[in-house]
């Protein structure tokens, strides 16, 4: 079993249980950690040679007034298909609606509106948590709170979430008002985004990663909102609130590797670059389109082969914005095929104790892990982002050093005094935390 990346593999006993199954099996002092859908790209959600447990059947699922009580099981997709049509859509979202609720906690996921909401546990009400004693805990912001902030954003390793309350937000439509521009460099654009994001909830950044010289970091931004019943056509009005997920294309099981070198990856940005528009151009999506396109193509983690990819996101603080273009331009120098890149603006970072935001810049770039060179040109990033008092996002780790650990997440102490406190003997253990120390 691996990550969304397919690297790092591991043999581990994957296990279906229910609450009551896992208790007993807490007895037998073997490592474990939960695993939702997978999702999270490198080695935080399987354990080498422990048990990995699937939360796929905790999935009940109730909403009063406007709080979702969600298993930890119940995925974005089921709840966006259950309740958008009622007018009630999550407070935050991904790339992909393929997350459960307890990865999406423990992950402390962010979307394209942080700059505006925050992450998801900022929207988290309440936590049920299953700690190494068997005994399950209510926890809240407000009770027990260093507890529930170690586990938003803890990878798993306080303990299993078995159900959260969730506040929702409501909608008029279940579309999206958009504006797309494109940018003929990344200072163009990041100076665009500063405006933009004052005026818009939702806000991204394509970033052609092989464009050179003038047109370094040449990109396309999208923006957005939650359209309102005026934004519609009188055809649209017809289907107010329905849900349009995209039909899934099924990809082949098998891709050459190498399929993506700077041939095709350069033709590849060169044609989506020249489909944007020259001047901004306002649409109306539905969720799915704009919000989750990769989940049109089942299984698109394939693309890069049998060795895999690697998802690199760092975050920097406003004032080191200047890494941003450097990083890009390590890419370019280092001709580095990276076939899909993505800029976004962080707000406020919360209370999380290793969760991955704080305001500033993030940048996700997705990497053949095959590529000659890769591993120093990442360490080489790791120490300047370090350096500028950022981090990287450990649920897209798979290879950084440990020593970086404490300067990247200065609440790390913190975690650890709630880790001892209440899993002692580190039942709750992933090859993340084995390989960080955590």
């Amino acid at each position: 079993m691996s990550g969304w990346g397919r690297t790092a593999w591991s043999e581990t006993h994957l296990l279906s249980v229910d609450c009551d199954e896992l208790v007993n099996g807490l007895a037998e002092q073997e490592p474990m950690i939960t695993r939702g859908l997978g999702r999270s790209y490198g080695d935080c959600a399987v354990i080498a040679g422990g048990q990995t447990i699937k939360t796929n059947t905790w999935l009940d699922m109730s909403m009063e007034n406007g709080i979702l009580t969600a298993g930890s099981g119940v995925t974005l997709e089921s709840i966006i298909e259950q309740w958008l049509p009622h007018g009630w859509f999550v407070p935050v979202t991904p790339g992909t609606r393929f997350v459960t609720v307890g990865g999406a906690i423990a992950s402390d996921i962010h979307g394209k509106n942080h700059h505006k909401d925050g992450t998801f546990g900022a929207h988290v009400v309440q936590l049920n948590l299953l700690i190494a004693n068997g005994e399950v805990l209510t926890v809240s912001p407000q009770v027990d709170s260093e507890i529930f902030w170690a586990t938003v954003g803890g990878m798993g390793l306080t303990g299993v979430i078995i159900s959260a309350k969730i506040r929702m937000i409501q909608v008029e439509t279940s579309r999206m008002r958009t504006v797309t521009s494109r940018y003929s460099n990344v200072h163009d654009l990041m100076s665009a985004m500063i405006t933009s994001d004052r005026e818009n909830k939702y806000s991204v950044a394509w970033i052609d990663m092989l464009a050179k010289g003038k047109n370094l970091g040449r990109a396309v931004l999208s923006v957005g909102d939650h359209a309102s019943i005026s934004d519609l056509s009188k055809r649209d009005r017809k289907t107010l609130l329905d849900y349009f997920p995209k039909q899934r294309i099924h990809s082949p099981k098998w891709f050459p590797n190498g399929l993506l070198n700077n041939l095709t990856v350069r033709l590849f940005n060169e044609l989506w670059f020249q489909k944007s528009p020259r001047r901004p151009k306002i649409a109306i999506q539905t969720v799915s389109k704009f919000f989750h396109p990769l989940d049109g193509v089942e299984g698109w983690n394939r693309m890069y082969g049998s060795a895999g990819f690697i998802q690199y996101q760092f975050v920097v603080p406003e004032s080191a914005a200047h890494l941003v273009p450097e990083i890009i331009e390590m890419f370019v120098r280092a001709k580095c095929p990276v076939f899909l890149s993505v800029l976004k603006r962080f707000g406020d970072q919360n209370n999380g104790l290793l969760s991955f935001p704080l305001k500033g810049w993030t940048l996700a770039v997705d990497v053949s892990a095959s590529f000659y060179g890769l591993s120093e040109l990442l360490d080489e990033m790791d120490s300047r982002v370090v350096e500028a008092g950022g981090r990287i996002y450990l649920s897209k780790d798979s290879r950084m050093d440990p020593y970086y650990l404490g300067a990247m997440y200065p609440r790390l102490n913190e975690f650890l005094a709630v880790k001892i406190r209440i899993d002692p003997d580190h039942i709750f253990t992933s090859n993340l935390s084995l390989r960080l120390g955590l």
